[in-house]
């Protein structure tokens, strides 16, 4: 099938298979999959040029609503966060999406400091599972044994393999939203961050998505979980919300860059027939990605994060050398 915005030519089912394979591993750690599916469309697929930023945008907009809508039904989306996600995030991404247009069309040098951004992450992420910090570390153990030892008691008591559900109290509770703090509790634990800490990273985030047409949460969710010391089973949805509202933004802007001089210079306008493709097999595969979240333990979550997180920042750092 040729679709003629990109210049791509592919067998229609392989953007949907390979986007639920990556995004069904990805969503129970809060990240969309939209930054292993731009070095796919680049390198696989051969679309190089600017407008890839958008279509992989597009295919945020499709894939995640499925995850989000199965945090919220379960109870574990920290809405405060991802408030103060939406909100540092968004003129990020126009400003991002501008960025590429008129000093990035060819990504190379930032491509390098993304890398480091990331590789900083992963390292710190590794160094979390491995030591980190004590008291966070002893927290979380505590909270990952309530998981253990109720999956236990279900399987017991239903003769199943797969446990039917977490109890009615294994949800985020707001305790305080301010402009300096925010707090919440889940399950027992009382977890808190400051309020325009995460600001200031999510428009540091807005600004990177913006120009590669990813929605942030590969940034986003393993600095809250290995900085921040928050449990992955609450920052994915928030992660996944921040994502989702900021790739509308993005895909907007975008369309309006389309129409201007600049954006007629180049190539800028998405493909959505392309974009929608890989939407859809990440719509089932964000879906069955937060539903199957409560089962694993956080280290497995971990370990997913940082192995993705670490081979996207030494794919953009070899990139910058070869």
């Amino acid at each position: 099938m040729y679709f003629p915005v990109s210049g791509v030519e592919v067998n229609p089912i392989i953007p949907p298979l390979v986007a639920f394979i990556v995004s069904s591993i990805t969503a129970s750690a809060g990240v969309s999959g939209a930054f292993l599916l731009l070095p796919f469309q680049v390198s696989v697929l051969h679309y190089t040029s600017p407008s890839v930023s958008p279509t992989n945008l597009i295919y945020n907009i499709v894939a995640i609503p499925g995850g989000i809508y199965r945090f919220i039904k379960e109870g574990r989306m920290a809405w405060p966060l991802a408030w103060v996600v939406i909100i540092g995030t968004l003129p990020g991404v126009f400003l991002g999406s501008w960025v590429r247009l008129a000093y990035l069309p060819d990504p190379r040098s930032f491509k390098l400091f993304m890398g480091g951004v990331l590789l900083y992450l992963g390292l710190k992420l590794v160094t979390e599972l491995t030591g980190g910090s004590k008291n966070k570390k002893a927290q979380n153990k505590a909270l990952e044994q309530k998981f253990k030892e109720r999956v236990a008691q279900i399987k017991a008591e239903s003769n199943k393999k797969v446990a039917a559900g977490l109890p009615a109290d294994a949800i985020v509770k707001t305790k305080s939203f301010t402009l300096r703090r925010i707090e919440y509790e889940f399950w027992g634990e009382t977890y808190s961050f400051g309020t325009m800490t995460i600001f200031t990273l999510a428009l540091v985030v807005g600004l990177i998505g913006g120009i590669y047409g990813i929605g942030g949460g590969a940034i986003i969710a393993p600095f809250c979980v290995s900085i921040l010391g928050l449990p992955v089973y609450t920052v994915a949805g928030a992660a996944l919300a921040g994502t989702f509202l900021t790739s509308i933004a993005g895909v907007v802007f975008y369309s309006i860059l389309a129409m201007t001089a600049v954006g007629a210079a180049t190539s800028v306008a998405p493909d959505w027939a392309l974009g929608a493709l890989f939407g859809v097999g990440g719509l089932l595969g964000t879906y069955c990605g937060a539903y199957i979240q409560k089962y694993l333990k956080e280290n497995i979550v971990k370990v997913i994060m940082a192995s993705l997180i670490l081979f996207l920042a030494l794919r953009y750092i070899i990139q910058f050398f070869i």
